[in-house]
């Protein structure tokens, strides 16, 4: 009997949502994809920087020894 109540107010909720159109779907989903491609190229940048100054930092260090 659970399961079956469970069903009905499942199917009231559904029809109370409100769906997003075609339209959009689809500028969010350009949006979430420039914003991933941007905060990838950020990340990459950043992470090159901190790679070559840690990089230089242990060069520097292992010709002092």
């Amino acid at each position: 009997m659970a399961v079956k109540a469970y069903v009905q107010e499942l199917q009231m909720e559904m029809r109370r949502v409100t769906w997003p159109s075609r339209k959009q779907v689809r500028a969010t989903t350009v949006v979430v994809i420039a914003t991933v491609f941007a905060f990838a190229a950020y990340f990459f940048v950043v992470d090159s920087v901190i790679s070559n100054l840690i990089g230089r930092l242990f060069k520097a260090l292992s010709r002092q020894t």
